[in-house]
């Protein structure tokens, strides 16, 4: 595989980019991952969530980062900040998506590693996050030191509309050393 950059985006780069990572929203989807959205997800519908997101990240309050192979967005993360006085030490990470033709390259992993990073830069020292049980990710987080913590039953509807149990992981990071 070649190689993959990883890039924060700023809201302007988001709505520069809506159609690709409307169509990586919808790979993902179509492709079975359980990320909120129901099948088929149409074009338009991906395109307005992915606008929604703008403010957020205008207000700082989301961050998203994109992975992009020979040129082409791939992937995704994001990190949904709190926005309580006493739980501004801790994010969600929200929305780990890699297109079906990028899997199993690493590339969730490198996304992971890169929110993490991030999150230790920015002073946060717990993150927590919810994947749907016994799918693929739950390997990723568990292999990326990530703890779970319980398992919520009929908690989403899988895009087919199955309600499925979803678990809970969380994982402490640690701030850089100044």
């Amino acid at each position: 595989m070649a190689a993959v950059t990883c890039v924060r985006l700023t809201a302007h780069q988001l709505q520069s980019n809506v159609d690709e990572l409307a169509e990586l929203l919808t790979d993902t989807v179509d492709g079975g991952a359980s990320i909120g959205f129901l099948a088929p997800l149409d074009r338009a519908t991906a395109v307005d969530w992915w606008r929604g997101r703008a403010d957020a990240l205008t207000s700082g309050s989301l961050a998203v980062w994109a992975a992009y192979l020979d040129g082409r967005i791939v992937g995704t993360v994001s990190l949904v900040l709190a926005d309580k006085p006493n739980s501004r030490h801790r994010a969600e990470v929200a929305k780990l998506m890699v297109h079906r033709e990028a899997r199993g390259s690493g590339l969730g992993r490198s996304l992971l590693a890169a929110a993490e990073r991030a999150a230790a830069e920015a002073g946060l020292t717990l993150l927590h996050l919810d994947t749907e049980t016994d799918s693929p990710a739950e390997s990723l987080y568990r292999s990326a030191g990530w703890t779970r913590s319980g398992v919520i039953p009929d908690y989403a509807r899988t895009p087919t509309g199955e309600l499925r149990p979803t678990t809970i992981y969380y994982k402490y990071v640690p701030v850089p050393a100044e």
